[in-house]
C-alpha cells in the first residue's frame, strides 16, 4: 500500500509540474522558471517558486494570480497554492535580483541613493 501511496504521490506532483508547463510556457519562454518548492499532500498546499526572469518582473504577480486561481480548479486536490518570486528578501529561492531604475544605487554603507530630486 505505501508503494500505491508513493505512485499517488508522484502522480500529484507530475500533474502540478504538467499544469504549469502547459499553463504557463511564456514563464519560460521568457527566461524564468517555476518548480514546486513543497508538496503536502493531506492538505492539499502546494508552494511554487518563480525564479530566473520572474523575479523582478513587473507581471510577475498577475502570473502568480493566475496560476493561484486556475491550479485548485484544475487539480482538485490541490486546496491552496503558495507561489512567491524571491522578492521578499528570503533566500528560499536561491537569491532573486531586485529591480534597478535608472539614477538608483546602492552606497557602501548599504543605504539606496534614490537618483537627483525632482526640481519641484
Amino acid at each position: 500500500m505505501s508503494t500505491e501511496t508513493q505512485n499517488d504521490g508522484d502522480d500529484l506532483e507530475e500533474r502540478v509540474t504538467n499544469f504549469l508547463r502547459r499553463n504557463f510556457p511564456q514563464i519560460q519562454m521568457h527566461g524564468g522558471s517555476a518548480a514546486i518548492q513543497d508538496l503536502d499532500r493531506e492538505s492539499g498546499e502546494v508552494s511554487i517558486a518563480l525564479g530566473g526572469a520572474c523575479s523582478g518582473c513587473g507581471i510577475s504577480p498577475m502570473t502568480i494570480q493566475a496560476i493561484k486561481s486556475r491550479m485548485v480548479k484544475e487539480i482538485p486536490e490541490i486546496e491552496k497554492v503558495n507561489a512567491t518570486t524571491g522578492m521578499d528578501g528570503g533566500d528560499d529561492m536561491g537569491g532573486g535580483m531586485s529591480p534597478s531604475f535608472p539614477g538608483e544605487t546602492v552606497d557602501d554603507d548599504g543605504e539606496a541613493d534614490e537618483g537627483p530630486e525632482a526640481p519641484f
